[in-house]
Formats: C-alpha cells, structure tokens, sequence
C-alpha cells in the first residue's frame, strides 16, 4: 500500500513538474470563471421576484445559460484545434475556417432559442409546474435574451482566441472556462431585460413572430451558403445542442422543484451558477484537451484510456479541489455581503467539494467517452463534446449539489 502510494505521489509529481503551465492556464482561468460566475448568482437570487411573477422562467434559466457555454464553448474547442493545425487566422471573409464558425453560431444561436422556448413550455407543464408563463412569453425571452448575450460571448470568444494566438497560451485550457463564465454572467442579466417585453399588448406576440421567422431564415440560409465547414457545423451540431437542451431544461425543473431547500438558506442559491458551471467547465477543459489529442493522432479512440489520456483525468481532479474550494469560500462572502443568510463557512465547502467531487467523476467519464464515440463515428469531437459535457453536467451538478445539500444536513 504504501509502495503504490509512492508511485501515485510521484507520478502526480512528475505530471505536476512536466505540464506546470497548463495546470497554471487551467487554475487561471477556472479561478476567474469560479468569481465570474457568482455575479450570475447574486443576480439569481436579486431576481426572485421576477421568477415568482413568472412562473416556469426559472426552467428556462439552465437551459438559455447552458446553451451560450454549448455553442461558444464549442466554437472555442473548434478555433483551439484550428490554431493547434496552423489554419486560425482573423479574416473578414465568410468563407474562411473562422468566417463559417462565426456564422454557423449566429444561426445555431437563433434556431436553438427558438426551440429552447418550447422545450421549455412543453416540460414545465408536464412536469406540473402550475399557471406557467405562455409560449409566446417563453420564445421573447428566450430569442432576445439569447441574442443580445451571445453577442458579447462572441467577441469574448474571439478574443480570448486572438489573445491565445500572441501570447502562446493553450487555447483548450482556457476557452471552455472563460467563455461559459461569460455566458453565465451575461445570460442572466440579459433574459431579465428581454422580460420587460412581456405583456406589451400586440407587440409582444408580433416581435415573437418577427424573432421566430429570423431564427428559421437565418438556419435555412446557413445551410444553403455552399459553405461546407458552415453546413458541417450546422448538421453535427444541432441534434447534439437540441439534445443538450432538453437536459438543461430538466435540470431547470430540477432546480425548480427543490428550490425550498436552497431557500432555507439562501446564501446557496448563489452557489448553483458557478457550481453547474464549474462542473462543465471542468469537463470542457478534458474535452477540449481529448478532442485535439484525437485529431494529432496523440491518443488513440480506444475503450480503455491510454496514459496520455489518464493524465489529462488527474490533471481534471487537481483542478477541481481549489476550484470547488474557492467557490464555497466566494459564495460565502459574495452571500454575506449581499444580506443573504448562509450555513456558514465550513459547511459550505462542504457541500461544495462533496457535490464536486461526484460531479467530477461524471465529467471525466462522459468527456472520454463522448469523445472517442464522436471520433469513431467519423464526427468531429469538437462540435460534440462541449454541448455534450456542459449540458449532462447542468443536470448531473444539480443533482450533486442537491445530494451534497442533504449528505451535509443544510437544506
């Protein structure tokens, strides 16, 4: 026991030694994600009034926060393997590998709104969420608070790509963290404004309609560009990212059904955004990392993980214990600054590590699998493991959070 406890300390320190600057990138910008991510929840909870004078919104919340880290977090890995291959280059040109990325996520975030709003109506009336808001209500907030937030996740995400390009940083390890952060953080804020549209007379049902027949004109004219990476992106993507919303929107109601035991302290409501986003981060990371191992030819697409892919599996669990640290920590003082009570420090980490931990476990294996399955199939991991990741872990991580919420005797 204590020979193999040896070899694990020295392979964990040679993994250390040998990839200290992407465990630097990767802690960097988790940090940054983790403290992003609870202005997301603090205006979760400064927004409860809202929720409770329309009800069912708070199933769409996972879903249209999950849909920006699907898409832009998938654009990320796409423009991280393009600047591995040498073809990233910033152009104006539509028919460029960037040009047809931008498009197909302008048309993907249209059409995937869209279909949000009625995945969003059709479960929360099955799942008997009562007096629920109408579907016309569902699609305003839905398409506008999705455009304007994908908006500026766009510009992040270029950015962050253009910034990796001069300063030599891996763009796997910070693209999924940085660029669901910003979703999360701007999401919100964003379908908050887009429900002051709500009951404006004839004008809320005809924007709905002018925003729904955008949506389908602008997937329609995607797929017809002749640009073939554009109609490749569209095709793979979509099944995917419809799939991936309809788990966010279970994870929505998940939330939504247990929202008392997060009211018995407040304070861990503002913990649920970073959380779920932390866990997909996390995921992302791995994904990022296996997807441009595959298309390098590094790793092999084999039912049992080679050692380059073990690797990436350790350096995922070293990033999560500080990041679920600090979470519980920030969440604590960000909670008890805003006046919203909290079961204190401890308990917090707590239920934060706990809930991490298992979400964790998930993540490695869904972010492996779903990888080599894509590349076996002859699909490009990119397009698939970020949607894949980020949205099983928005229900995966609230189920964690929650068992971690009992296990810890808080909620």
């Amino acid at each position: 026991m204590a020979r193999r406890l040896r070899r694990a300390g020295a392979r964990l320190g040679a993994l250390v030694g040998s990839d200290a600057a992407t465990l630097r990138q990767g802690l960097g910008a988790l940090s940054i994600s983790s403290i992003g991510d609870l202005l997301a929840g603090l205006t979760l909870g400064s927004i409860t009034h809202t929720l409770d004078q329309l009800p069912g919104l708070l199933v769409l919340v996972p879903a249209a926060i999950g849909m920006r880290g699907n898409i832009f977090g998938a654009l990320g890995s796409r423009l991280g393997t393009a600047i591995h291959a040498g073809t990233f280059t910033v152009s104006r040109r539509r028919d460029t590998v960037v040009g047809q990325n931008l498009l197909a996520s302008v048309a993907l975030t249209l059409s995937v709104s869209l279909a949000l709003a009625f995945l969003a109506k059709a479960v929360a009336v099955a799942f008997g969420v009562p007096a629920t808001i109408s579907v016309v209500d569902f699609m305003l907030i839905s398409m506008v608070g999705g455009a304007l937030s994908s908006v500026i996740v766009l510009l992040i995400t270029l950015g962050v790509a253009a910034r990796s390009v001069s300063k030599g940083w891996d763009m796997d390890n910070v693209a999924a963290p940085l660029v669901t952060a910003a979703g999360d953080v701007v999401t919100l804020p964003s379908l908050f404004l887009a429900t002051y549209l709500v009951g404006l007379g004839w004008f809320s049902p005809l924007l709905a309609l002018a925003a729904a027949a955008l949506s389908i004109a602008a997937l329609v004219a995607a797929l017809r560009a002749g640009l073939p990476v554009l109609r490749g992106i569209i095709r793979e993507s979509l099944p995917v990212l419809l799939l991936a919303g309809a788990v966010d929107v279970l994870a929505g109601v998940t939330i939504e059904k247990r929202l008392e035991s997060f009211l018995v302290f407040p304070g861990l409501l503002v913990l649920v955004p970073p959380f779920l986003e932390d866990t997909g981060a996390l995921g992302g990371i791995l994904s990022s990392r296996l997807s441009s191992k595959l298309h390098l030819g590094v790793i092999e697409p084999r039912n049992v993980p080679q050692r380059a892919a073990r690797a990436d599996f350790l350096l995922t669990f070293l990033y999560a214990v500080p990041v679920f640290v600090l979470l519980a920590v920030s969440a604590d003082i960000a909670a008890t600054v805003a006046n919203l009570e909290t079961p204190g420090v401890l308990r917090m980490v707590a239920v934060s590590l706990l809930g991490g931990f298992l979400a964790t476990i998930f993540a490695v294996g869904i972010a492996y699998y779903g990888a080599i399955v894509s590349f076996r199939l002859g699909l490009d991991p990119d397009n698939h493991g970020i949607p894949l990741i980020t949205s099983s872990m928005d229900l995966i991580g609230a189920f964690a959070l929650i068992l971690a919420i009992v296990v810890v005797g808080v909620g």
